[in-house]
């Protein structure tokens, strides 16, 4: 892999990760294209690929800690303050943080069963388009939902389940983890500023936990990693720090109730997978 490649495919996920249009799908698609360009990278489901795309995931959870490190670092004093006893009455911190566990325990019920099933969508070309398609609705449709009242006390296990479910099913290829999580809590009613917040803030565990499960799934191959440090490194910077920059444009976006302009892309991305062309053979692939 080469420093440009690598700063590519971090760009490619910094971007994406944020913009609810599907990280994995335009991630993949990119790394199909540079090999049928002539690329010499290994396959995207290659040990060395799969390696790299767990590196700049984390990158991109560097982001979130940058652009909310206030609000993060609130709800850490706010949680150890809780355990000591000062903390508000209602131990609001440490309430959601266990709010975020229950998204991630609904996540991988629904995700970790369907994995292999999700996984092997990327053969269907129909299945990725229709995907979209849905994504594409769901974000057109969040801009006329009326404006929600739930602030983050307000927030309820249930809320927490729905959450959760909507990132599990995002594991479908064509759907979009930040775009169904968001629609999700707006959906319940929950304030557009909390719904975003509480979206990217539980993409930090989540991401922990798929790193650790497909980290471990790499060592157990033993096959040889074929992607230098260097490029690792490349691609980790690169994605952490054009992430922060999306994330902090989607955060506006969402607060002026503009994610239909995601939606027309969305749809057209639908379309190109579905009617054919490179982005159909790279789906194949």
């Amino acid at each position: 892999m080469t420093g440009f490649e690598a700063t590519l495919l971090g760009v490619v996920q910094g971007v994406f990760m944020f913009v609810p249009v599907s990280s994995t799908s335009h991630l993949v698609l990119v790394q199909h294209l540079l090999i049928g360009g002539g690329s010499t990278l290994p396959p995207p489901e290659s040990p060395g690929m799969i390696l790299f795309d767990l590196v700049v995931h984390v990158g991109t959870m560097v982001s979130v800690a940058i652009v909310f490190r206030r609000s993060l670092a609130r709800l850490i004093r706010g949680a150890w303050n809780d355990l000591r006893g000062v903390g508000r009455r209602d131990r609001l911190s440490l309430r959601l943080i266990g709010l975020g566990a229950v998204s991630v325990l609904a996540t991988g019920a629904v995700g970790f069963p369907a994995r292999e099933a999700f996984s092997s969508a990327f053969a269907h070309p129909a299945v990725v388009a229709a995907a979209l398609a849905v994504t594409g609705a769901l974000l057109f449709a969040s801009d006329r939902l009326r404006r929600g009242r739930r602030g983050l006390a307000q927030l309820t296990i249930w809320i927490a389940i729905a959450i959760g479910v909507a990132q599990g099913l995002a594991l479908l290829p064509g759907f979009s983890r930040s775009g169904l999580t968001i629609v999700a809590a707006l959906l319940m009613g929950v304030r557009r500023r909390w719904a975003g917040e509480y979206s990217f803030f539980l993409a930090i565990p989540t991401i922990l936990g798929a790193t650790a499960l497909q980290g471990l799934d790499v060592l157990r191959s033993g096959e040889p990693v074929g992607i230098g440090l260097a490029p690792m490194a490349i691609g980790f910077v690169t994605a952490a720090a054009v992430g922060a920059f999306a994330l902090w444009a989607v955060m506006r976006v969402l607060l002026a109730a503009k994610f239909r302009w995601f939606a027309y892309y969305v749809w057209a991305l639908a379309a190109a997978v579905l009617l054919g062309g490179p982005v159909f053979d790279a789906f194949l692939a």
